[in-house]
C-alpha cells in the first residue's frame, strides 16, 4: 500500500479500499475496523452522519428481484431488504454473504456497517460477534432515535437468525 494510502483521499475511498478483497490482503484492517479509525477521525457528528451515508453509497447493488418479501427486514420504519447467500471461504467453511438497500440514505449506510460487521463470515463468528457494542463503540446508538436503533436491531436479528439457521442446516 502506497505511504500516502488516506493522506488527501476522502475517508470513503479508504473504506472502499478496506472493503475490496483484492486489496484486503495489502490493507492490514477489517473492513469494520477502517469505519472505526474514519469515524475516530472525524470530530463532528454532522460528519459522522454524512460519513455513514456515505458508506450506504458503497454498497454492493440489489437487484429489483431481490426487493421482495422474502427479504424484506421487519421491524424498520424504513424500507429495508437485506440478501443472504451462502458462499463457501478460501478455507472451505460455509460463510454467508450479505447484500443490502433501503429507501433511506441513512439506513443504507447503517446496513453498510451491519455488513461490514458480519458479511462473509461464518455462522459461528456472527453469532459470537457483539454488534451493539460495535454501533455503541461508535456512538450511533445514542445518535440514532428510537426507531432507527429498533430497525439496527431488527437488522441485526435477521443476520442471526440466518447464522443460526445455517449452523443447525436450515439454510
Amino acid at each position: 500500500m502506497d505511504s500516502d494510502a488516506g493522506a488527501g483521499r476522502p475517508l470513503i475511498e479508504t473504506h472502499i479500499r478496506a472493503m475490496d478483497d483484492s486489496i484486503r490482503v495489502a490493507h492490514p484492517l477489517s473492513a469494520i475496523d477502517g469505519i472505526r479509525e474514519d469515524f475516530a477521525s472525524l470530530d463532528d457528528w454532522e460528519d459522522r452522519y454524512r460519513y455513514v451515508i456515505e458508506l450506504g453509497h458503497t454498497l454492493e447493488p440489489l437487484t429489483e428481484e431481490a426487493h421482495n418479501d422474502t427479504n424484506k427486514v421487519r421491524g424498520c420504519v424504513s424500507q429495508v431488504w437485506l440478501k443472504c447467500e451462502l458462499k463457501t471461504n478460501a478455507e472451505g467453511e460455509k460463510i454467508l454473504h450479505y447484500r443490502g438497500d433501503s429507501d433511506s440514505h441513512l439506513v443504507r449506510g447503517l446496513i453498510a456497517i451491519a455488513i461490514a460487521l458480519f458479511s462473509d463470515r461464518t455462522p459461528d463468528q456472527i453469532l459470537a460477534a457483539d454488534p451493539l457494542a460495535a454501533f455503541r463503540e461508535l456512538g450511533l446508538e445514542q445518535h440514532l432515535t428510537p426507531q432507527r436503533s429498533n430497525g439496527v436491531r431488527a437488522m441485526v436479528d435477521r443476520i442471526r437468525k440466518d447464522a443460526a439457521g445455517l449452523r443447525l442446516g436450515a439454510v
